[in-house]
């Protein structure tokens, strides 16, 4: 087959090249995100690699754009695989579930089968005393594992269904009380003291 020829049709203007713009941008910005959130989780040395690949497929597509501004298929396309190149880099992250994150409780009463449930299942648990609007109240702070994260709040509702929580990413920890895992994942998690 003569690639020239290929290369030169209507075929390969308005379908293939599209395709091939939409694909690159798709992959690049899932890279992107991927990379920032790494960044913001501290794994310095993963991201350098993530942003060599993901500005090489950048240049390609953006060079391609150059080329075929006249075409109004290449540039939706361009803007289509950014647009959904973030959320797959957001659901990619998402299954990755790297990192830790501090959940918070604060409730009224029944703190103690709370405490029980999270120390079962191996949680270093930290429980204050604190002035709420309506009266005395109890903070419980736990940090874990991201990826245990639903399975957690599962627990907490199942435990305190009217408990209020928020969430946050933990970026490093110091000594930490956090289950054996016995997936390290990709093995970035940072080591204790």
């Amino acid at each position: 087959m003569d690639f020239t020829l290929l290369y030169d049709s209507d075929i390969f203007r308005w379908i293939i090249l599209p395709v091939l713009i939409f694909l690159a941008r798709l992959i690049d910005v899932s890279l992107g995100t991927l990379r920032i959130m790494f960044i913001s989780r501290g794994l310095k040395y993963l991201a350098p690699i993530i942003a060599f690949f993901e500005i090489n497929i950048w240049l390609l597509a953006i060079g391609q754009i150059i080329l075929n501004l006249n075409n109004i298929v290449c540039t939706i396309a361009y803007a289509a695989g950014f647009a959904l190149g973030n959320l797959l880099g957001i659901i990619i992250e998402e299954k990755l579930s790297i990192g830790l994150v501090l959940i918070r409780i604060i409730t009224k009463h029944d703190v103690e089968r709370l405490v029980d449930c999270l120390k079962k299942e191996k949680y270093g648990v930290t429980l204050v005393d604190a002035e709420g609007v309506n009266g005395k109240v109890k903070i419980i702070f736990t940090v874990i594992r991201r990826r245990h994260l639903s399975e957690t709040l599962k627990n907490i509702k199942r435990v305190h269904p009217h408990a209020f929580y928020t969430v946050e990413d933990v970026r490093s920890v110091g000594e930490a009380i956090l289950p054996i895992s016995k997936n390290k994942g990709f093995g970035f998690y940072r080591k204790g003291k």
